[in-house]
């Protein structure tokens, strides 16, 4: 099992990494911090006075602007495979009132940045419901049908993937490296480098080994996948603790 393009897509725009929005017909694109909300709507937190509030201004007679948020992954470590990059687009409109404290409040759940308690006076929030969403990996473009990117969930892993990795290079080297050859069927000293993690998320490690220059990569799959960091680090115990039984399934990336 490996993570879906609409999980992928759901996951690149949820809001840690770094985004831009392109504006239909303005100048652009424009740096944005932004979230998505439990139904996958785009929720952009936009100073008042900033060139990304002038380009989400409507046209006299309208109330929404056609919008685009562009979002790249930043692989956790060197060496780490890409997500790719997602496009999500519609029509974003500035949210007042009690919709814009209720979205304020999903901000925060994603991002608490003490910047929401001006929203209304310095910040406003703007939301679109995403009616096209593309994801882009390897130079090849795929269409997520918008209800089924509605449904899927961002990796509750995300978040904290880059310390997972850390933890497990500085803390559990020789044993992740050991379970890894194991799963793999490498032996100690034959030519294949040291395996590592690369990537993690809620179905599986992505693993990289070889010797320089001739690195492979393959997946070992969870026996389902994880809700949190707390399951997930009942699932590593076995890799952590020659004792316990260690079982996996390993799959080409």
């Amino acid at each position: 099992m490996r993570p879906s393009p609409a999980e992928i897509v759901r996951t690149l725009v949820a809001g840690r990494l770094p985004g831009l929005v392109h504006v239909a017909h303005r100048p652009g694109p424009h740096h944005v911090r932004h979230v998505t909300d439990q139904e996958g709507r785009v929720l952009l937190l936009v100073p008042v006075v900033s060139d990304l509030a002038a380009a989400l201004r409507p046209a006299d007679g309208d109330t929404d602007v056609p919008a685009v948020l562009d979002v790249l992954d930043l692989p956790p470590s060197a060496g780490a495979p890409s997500l790719g990059r997602a496009w999500v687009s519609g029509w974003a409109t500035r949210l007042d009132g009690d919709e814009a404290r209720r979205a304020a409040l999903d901000f925060a759940a994603m991002d608490p940045t003490g910047d929401l308690l001006d929203v209304g006076t310095r910040f406003r929030l703007h939301r679109f419901e995403v009616v096209e969403a593309r994801w882009d990996r390897a130079g090849s473009v795929r269409r997520i049908d918008p209800e089924v990117y509605a449904e899927a969930e961002p990796d509750p892993l995300h978040p904290v993937e880059g310390e997972l990795l850390i933890d497990l290079a500085e803390h559990h080297a020789a044993e992740v490296a050991g379970y890894l050859r194991r799963q793999l069927g490498l032996a100690d000293g034959g030519g294949h480098g040291v395996p590592r993690v690369v990537r993690i998320d809620r179905y599986g490690l992505m693993v990289s080994y070889g010797r320089p220059g001739a690195r492979r990569r393959a997946r070992l799959t969870f026996p389902h996948p994880v809700a949190d960091h707390a399951e997930l680090a009942r699932l590593l115990h076995p890799m952590l603790c020659r004792r316990a039984a260690a079982t996996g399934h390993a799959e080409s990336a």
